[in-house]
């Protein structure tokens, strides 16, 4: 008996590190001190010493059930934008600028080229959000995984100065909410999703016309990175008062995290277009128009507090840099939390 025939192939391995290096080579920053394949990864931060009170954040997070499509049609080379786009975008919602990024990939056996695949999709997020991927894991788990499935998950750090930390503290009535499009249903509610739909391969092959592409490319778009776009506002001199990054509980649960309390969120619904995917599945699966506000992003990814002085910078700041925004609502008086109207 011996470890490969207990189910690990350490040979395979040692072949995924190597033909993951060629993608993770495209995302590396002058600040990183060390080599895929050792212990840690080192990343310095002498570039940053001239920050007032240079401040670490961080987030970490998973794919969730979307990753049963990707198993389903046999397409890994996205999922991996998922992973870091849950995790740069929290970083970004703080007003932070992610610096690296560290996957984990738990799988039932280790295919080379599927992983090699996999990570080929972390390393176009971290390309997307400028973070270098400096480290990760593959565990190999016969027996806790099915040979054909795994796990994705990841870790990033990122930094800001402390006084340009965005914690919403400032936002008061009059100010204006700016949302930025989404790129679909993102990586929240899948759970959902899965039994509005068949998960057949059929199922997931099927053109919608309202869609203009079959359910499956709608539902496996990748979750679209805001790093860059937040970014420009900031550079156009906006100051943003605060950040809701919409994920798992849609407009209900996350609006309301950026808001202190003695103030409401205003949502005017008709301010934008909600996109067919979310109109389609409403619709397939009798699904009511609050749980949908309460479970997915419905077209918003990404959710901003400004003066009412800055709205027009802000707005041309973002489409400066190909990103939809619509001037959604407003925030007024009142009970901490969010009026859909």
């Amino acid at each position: 008996m011996d470890y490969k025939k207990a189910g690990v192939d350490i040979e395979a391995g040692y072949k995924s590190v190597e033909l993951m290096k060629e993608h993770i080579k495209k995302t590396m920053r002058e600040e990183v001190l060390t080599n895929i394949g050792g212990f840690s990864g080192a990343f310095s931060l002498d570039k940053f010493k001239n920050m007032e009170h240079p401040t670490l954040v961080s987030g970490t997070d998973g794919v969730g059930t979307k990753l049963k499509l990707a198993f389903i049609m046999d397409k890994h080379d996205t999922i991996g934008i998922d992973c870091v786009a849950m995790c740069v975008n929290d970083i970004a919602c703080a007003g932070g600028e992610p610096l690296f990024f560290l996957d984990y990939i738990a799988c039932g056996k280790n295919f080379p080229e599927k992983i090699a695949t996999i990570v080929s999709g972390v390393a176009d997020g971290c390309a997307q959000s400028d973070a270098a991927l400096i480290g990760g894991e593959t565990a190999e788990m016969p027996g806790f995984y099915p040979e054909d499935e795994y796990d994705l998950a990841g870790f990033a750090v990122g930094i800001v100065d402390q006084k340009d930390l965005i914690t919403g503290q400032n936002i008061k009535a009059g100010d204006v909410l700016v949302g930025i499009a989404s790129s679909g249903v993102h990586s929240n509610g899948f759970s959902l999703v899965r039994k509005v739909f068949d998960m057949t391969k059929e199922s997931l092959d099927t053109y919608y016309d309202e869609l203009g592409k079959t359910l499956g490319e709608a539902l496996l778009a990748p979750t679209k990175i805001y790093v860059k776009a937040l970014r420009s506002v900031k550079e156009a001199g906006v100051t943003i008062k605060g950040c809701s990054h919409i994920t798992g509980g849609g407009f209900y649960e996350n609006i309301p995290r950026m808001l202190p309390d003695g103030v409401r969120a205003v949502v005017k619904k008709d301010s934008y277009e909600v996109p067919a995917i979310f109109k389609l599945m409403a619709a397939k699966g009798n699904i009511e128009e609050e749980m949908m506000y309460n479970t997915y992003n419905m077209g918003i990814g990404m959710m901003l507090a400004v003066d009412a002085a800055d709205v027009d910078k802000t707005v041309a700041a973002l489409k400066a840099v190909g990103e939809d925004a619509f001037v959604v609502g407003s925030v007024e008086d009142g009970e901490k939390g969010v009026t859909l109207c």
